[in-house]
């Protein structure tokens, strides 16, 4: 799924209506229904509505939205911000049949912020959605709007934000963005938020719901994917999940589905590797062997029965031997691997980094580089080039570590995320995974994916290390799609755990928990189209109420 800038979602309308024929009418009552069915469902307890409506096309998306909950038999309350005479084509058509229709529904025109005090009876809504700004609004909040989200600190109702809760600005590409004093932006609160035909860069980079479980979705309104171009070269991860559902063919066997080599583990650090090797197993590979230090071989094998082993030479000490690189019955087992993942608990000995770097660069395997390896390559940067050359290279640092790798400081790796994954990317022809909040994938030639999935609980140890398995397995099932497997391997990784903290308060989340639900992350399907809701449906961020039979948890 393409990420669009506004202005590319004005275009992808306009040339919906002119080059397929869809109204602006039309679009506008697709979208509506979709927020009516999405409310419908979402809160399905509520029977008392408030709608905030600005004067553009947001609002008319929201009075129609309004006539639609009202002729289903909810009580609804509409609140024009603005004078009525301002209103141009739908929305002043849509006005108008509210007008006409009070005995259906209560609509009243909000002139002065003194008129907010006369409503005082909707701030106990069951719902209130907020179509106030839309698309193109660039912050601030000014005038009514701004006094609408004063009035709205009474309510204790749930928002449904109708394209982007109001205050936000579409193209909007961090977490959490401030103002010049280098405050907080006013915007309003969102417990769920339905957008139409694409995500706009704020719906995939912000942080725009209450918490991070609610929903973010998009609906399909009509427009033509030949109408839906964008400059940006972003999109967002979940589109990659499409390569893990196909059905397996019946005459399988484990040597279509890749063989990981694990190569890690020292003294004091067998967790590391045998969860990336476990993750690499739950994630399909066929076949996976851990390469490690005697000290630890005994623990890692302990993991899974299925999982294989190899010894690697150490020192006196326990840690890895640079000695490992001359070793034929290493260069034995190298001739059999797909995919090699290399650092988790490698240690940082110069015997270490040694062997790290040479293993690397005597093999041209496809290689997921973490952890322990990352610093290693951070300490000569300059061999990256030469070692990414002619292969798959992927590399998932944390911001510490793309920080070690850069020369940059933490705090200007996360100031502007973006550029520096797709700079470095580019620079150095590998596959770059910034983790963290909205884990960024970025490829060679420029693109770049975002990840919504995940949640607060996964910052922990072992996360990182599972997800190197998740990556190293879906490169050695998709060797043709690189790009695909690493983007739905992050996607994975993320959902999982927001399934599993359904079940589990985020505070007990151990890493491995999450390959218990593993199962139900394959089984979603981030895009579906709902009878229910008469529409297609992508899931952004969040889960379906009723997915699996999970309680949502009590982490407010």
């Amino acid at each position: 799924m393409k990420i669009l800038s506004a202005a590319e979602m004005n275009a992808c309308d306009r040339a919906t209506s002119e080059r397929f024929g869809l109204s602006p009418a039309q679009l506008m009552q697709s979208a509506s229904s979709a927020v009516a069915a999405f409310a419908r469902q979402q809160f399905p307890a509520a029977r008392c509505i408030t709608v905030l409506c600005g004067r553009g096309n947001n609002g008319g998306d929201g009075m129609i939205a309004a006539r639609l909950l009202a002729e289903s038999g909810c009580a609804v309350t509409v609140l024009l911000l603005g004078d009525p005479a301002g209103l141009h084509d739908e929305p002043a058509t849509a006005w108008k049949w509210l007008t006409e229709h009070l005995d259906l529904l209560a609509a009243e025109a909000i002139l002065s912020e003194d008129d907010f005090a006369r409503h005082s009876e909707a701030l106990t809504a069951d719902l209130v959605l907020d179509a106030i700004c839309g698309t193109g609004f660039k912050p601030p909040l000014r005038g009514l709007p701004l006094a609408a989200l004063n009035w709205l600190q009474a309510a204790k109702s749930p928002v449904l934000a109708v394209d982007l809760p109001s205050g936000w600005d579409a193209d909007e590409v961090k977490l959490q963005p401030t103002d010049a004093d280098n405050k907080p932006l006013l915007s309003f609160p969102a417990d769920a938020i339905i957008t139409f035909t694409a995500p706009k860069p704020a719906h995939v980079f912000s942080q725009l719901t209450r918490y991070w479980y609610q929903p973010v979705v998009v609906a399909s309104i009509g427009s033509s994917e030949e109408t839906i171009v964008s400059s940006l070269n972003i999109r967002w991860t979940g589109s990659a999940k499409a390569i893990t559902e196909a059905v397996r063919t019946v005459d399988s066997n484990k040597g279509m589905y890749g063989h990981v080599l694990v190569v890690g583990g020292s003294p004091g650090k067998s967790g590391a590797p045998g969860m990336t090797a476990l993750a690499a197993l739950r994630t399909g590979a066929g076949l996976v062997t851990a390469a490690v230090s005697p000290s630890v071989l005994s623990l890692v094998a302990a993991l899974a029965p299925e999982l294989m082993t190899h010894a690697l030479i150490a020192d006196e000490t326990g840690q890895i031997s640079a000695k490992n690189l001359e070793a034929e019955n290493l260069k034995t087992l190298l001739n059999k691997i797909t995919v090699l993942a290399i650092g988790p608990g490698l240690g940082e000995t110069p015997e270490a980094v040694e062997f790290a770097l040479g293993l690397l660069a005597a093999t041209r395997i496809p290689a997921v580089v973490d952890a322990d390896a990352l610093n290693a390559i951070a300490r000569q940067p300059e061999k990256l080039i030469e070692l990414a050359k002619d292969r798959t290279m992927v590399l998932t640092p944390h911001p510490g570590e793309m920080a070690r790798l850069t020369g940059l400081t933490t705090k200007q790796v996360q100031a502007d995320r973006l550029k520096v994954a797709r700079d470095f990317s580019a620079k150095y022809g590998v596959i770059l995974v910034l983790k963290g909040a909205r884990t960024l994938i970025a490829h060679p030639d420029g693109s770049v994916a975002v990840n919504t999935t995940g949640n607060p609980g996964m910052a922990k140890g072992g996360s990182g290390d599972l997800l190197t398995g998740f990556v190293a397995s879906l490169l050695g099932q998709h060797p043709k799609n690189p790009k695909r497997a690493v983007e739905a391997a992050v996607y994975l990784h993320g959902l999982a755990a927001d399934i599993t903290v359904r079940q589990h308060d985020q505070h007990t989340l151990l890493a491995t928990d999450s390959l218990a639900y593993l199962d139900k992350a394959f089984r979603f399907r981030p895009f579906s189209y709902d009878f229910r809701l008469g529409s297609g449906y992508g899931w952004l961020q969040g889960l379906p109420a009723d997915f699996g039979g999970l309680d949502t948890p009590g982490v407010r």
